[in-house]
């Protein structure tokens, strides 16, 4: 579906902001690719491109590929920006450049959505999802594209089913330099987690494509060139336990059609564990990668922030479970929450040496607007405004020092992701996990002399930069020589790229030159230059 009934043909730049440097950037990893540039394709500007009306004119720009250029700027006559928190210095800087153009530049997706008031420089605002504002915004440069004497707030009240958007504008962008492919089926969690600011933004009820769109979309990402790993950005793929049952049969036929080529990934409450049909069913669709939740090991945490669907089942239990079909689990953790205690740092690096995770996004707590957690701490006077908190990682006033919160992170860091420790975790990946997948005959098309050569140059980069110009050499050896006798090429070259990205960002991390949080009021630079 497009938006239609505009008379007047309007030319519009879209443009994605670059992302600061954080633990789901990767871009440490890059190097040792063939080419990679970016992390993912951004779903929500995409299918923007894809709703405008069929005859206007788009261009679309992913910074972490390339910056925007004079010419994009001067050949647009309206200019469209998406992101998140951590983009926010980038997406300012884009308004910058535009207005120095005289262009109007409108601003959607997640940031502004929870918080307009970070934008005072933008001539439109599109506060929500896909919906009548966008019909809205899309009226109003058709109208008139002269930039607005005052800001414009559009908030989206009637958002447009799931089940009619269109495929986002793959095309448009260059999918053989991204990490990975995207893809989303659903919007929102029936969760209410304190800190969580999904359910305020999206709604607790998940709205759904049906599985026709989602093959249709596979499809086309194949026929753009992503067919490695897809990811499904929903909040949380069993958000409708039913619908994602539905769904993943027509997955199924898809990998057994398409032969098998490419790897799923997705995100979802570590009580996945529970439902063993649901597991089964990922494992023949191919599903190699779960990110959960999981926040902390800490009981009374799980509880204090109603995170209570963690224990639904024993936290090394789930992770064992879902392992046991072929999954590798990455966590999310929390660390600065009110039940902290001097030896939760010892009680996390515990956890993570006992549930050999090779990958936990370990973040310092930050309370987001539209979340439970920003509500009670401003009634607690605990939420520290932009001002107060230069030179801080968060706007919480935690319950013990921040110094000490902050030392704890820099250790818990710091060993969590030593070189030996990470390889150790990885090597049981690949010996058990990695094991336990569907095993498929090897496709003809990867097969093929270009994909022999990808898998040639990479570990040729890898061999160079890691085992001979690198400073943890003898670790690598030790992992890729093992690997390398058991002729586990893809165990060999995954597991080093992600491991050596999280040896070098824990590295700047407990140096001081990252943040300790994803969405860190200190903001800084783009740390993720484009070309």
């Amino acid at each position: 579906m497009r938006a239609e009934g505009f008379q007047t043909v309007r030319r519009i730049l879209c443009v994605f902001p670059r992302y600061t440097s954080s633990f789901g950037t990767f871009e440490h990893a890059y190097p040792l690719t063939d080419g990679v540039k970016g992390f993912m394709p951004p779903q929500g500007l995409l299918l923007i491109a894809a709703y405008l009306p069929a005859d206007w004119p788009v261009r679309f720009v992913d910074e972490n590929l390339q910056p925007a250029a004079k010419e994009d700027f001067e050949w647009a006559e309206a200019v469209l920006v998406s992101g998140m928190h951590i983009q926010r210095t980038q997406m300012n800087d884009i308004c910058r450049r535009a207005h120095a153009h005289d262009l109007p530049v409108a601003l959607g997706g997640p940031s502004v959505s929870a918080c307009p008031d970070y934008y005072p420089s933008f001539d439109y605002l599109h506060v929500g999802e896909l919906g009548d504002a966008t019909d809205e915004l899309f009226r109003i440069l058709s109208a008139d594209c002269s930039r607005p004497e005052r800001q414009v707030v559009l908030t989206t009240k009637d958002r447009l089913a799931m089940s009619e958007f269109p495929i986002p504008a793959y095309e448009l962008a260059d999918t053989r330099k991204y990490l990975l492919g995207s893809i989303q089926y659903s919007s929102g969690c029936p969760y209410q987690c304190e800190f969580c600011d999904i359910p305020g933004l999206y709604g607790r009820n998940p709205r759904l494509k049906t599985p026709q769109q989602i093959i249709a979309e596979l499809d086309r990402l194949r026929e753009c060139g992503m067919s490695d790993t897809i990811y499904f950005v929903d909040d949380n793929f069993i958000g409708n336990r039913k619908a994602a049952m539905d769904l993943l049969p027509h997955l199924v036929e898809w990998q057994k059609r398409t032969g098998y080529i490419t790897r799923l990934a997705c995100e979802a409450t570590l009580n996945i564990a529970k439902r063993p049909e649901i597991l089964e069913k990922m494992k023949e669709a191919m599903f190699v990668t779960v990110f959960c939740g999981i926040e902390t090991p800490d009981p009374d945490a799980l509880k204090a922030m109603h995170k209570d669907h963690n224990m639904m089942v024993p936290i090394l239990e789930g992770i064992q479970t879902i392992n046991s079909y072929g999954m590798e689990v990455v966590s999310g953790i929390i660390m600065g929450l009110d039940t902290d205690k001097p030896g939760t740092a010892d009680a996390l690096l515990d956890f993570v040496e006992q549930s050999r995770i090779p990958l936990l996004t370990i973040n310092l707590l930050q309370a987001l607007p539209k979340t439970p957690l920003w509500d009670r701490l401003e009634k607690e006077g605990r939420l520290i405004n932009d001002e107060v908190a230069e030179g801080r990682d968060s706007n919480v006033d935690f319950l013990m020092p921040y110094d000490e919160v902050i030392s704890n992170w820099k250790r818990a860091m710091a060993i969590a992701y030593e070189p030996a420790r990470l390889f150790e975790r990885y090597l049981y990946q690949c010996e058990y996990t990695y094991n336990q997948r569907l095993k498929v005959p090897v496709a003809d098309e990867l097969k093929t002399w270009p994909n022999i050569r990808r898998a040639l140059i990479m570990l040729r980069n890898i061999f160079w930069k890691v085992g001979v110009l690198g400073d943890y050499k003898r670790v690598f050896w030790k992992f890729a020589l093992g690997r390398l006798r058991k002729g586990d090429i893809e165990g060999l070259i995954g597991s080093t790229l992600i491991a050596h990205h999280l040896i070098e960002f824990a590295r700047a991390a407990t140096s001081g030159r990252q943040n300790a949080s994803n969405y860190s009021i200190r903001l800084r630079e783009a740390a993720v230059p484009a070309e």
